[in-house]
């Protein structure tokens, strides 16, 4: 499983740096579920791969650069370690993250984001 979980890792990472949404779509569960801390536009729990798919494609519309630092992996899962910048007139994004895929049959069913700056997202996703 470590190799697949690693593989699929940087492929989750790829299609989200290159926008490619149907790709996204083919690693994910019909209930996979995405959860992010804070309180903004894209704040707490989606359901289903349609949404998950929709929540990134709207972070990658603020302009986000997704610096990916590592695929870690555990027996079961994996997890993307991620430096997101971006910068808008009247905000800067500047944080570090770890997103924890859970895995079933080799497709993402569930994500976690863990934040570094929460109040930082809060203000740059208005």
């Amino acid at each position: 499983m470590t190799t697949t979980a690693h593989d699929l890792g940087r492929r989750f990472h790829a299609a989200l740096v290159s926008g490619d949404w149907p790709a996204i779509r083919s690693m994910l569960h019909d209930d996979a579920t995405w959860t992010l801390p804070g309180d903004n536009t894209i704040s707490g729990t989606v359901v289903g791969a349609h949404a998950v798919v929709e929540r990134a494609r709207k972070i990658a519309s603020y302009g986000l650069s997704f610096e990916l630092l590592h695929v870690l992996v555990s027996r079961e899962n994996m997890a993307l370690s991620l430096h997101n910048t971006a910068r808008r007139p009247d905000a800067i994004l500047d944080e570090y993250l770890t997103t924890v895929c859970r895995l079933r049959d080799g497709r993402i069913a569930d994500i976690e984001t863990y934040l570094s700056d929460v109040p930082g997202m809060n203000a740059f996703f208005v």
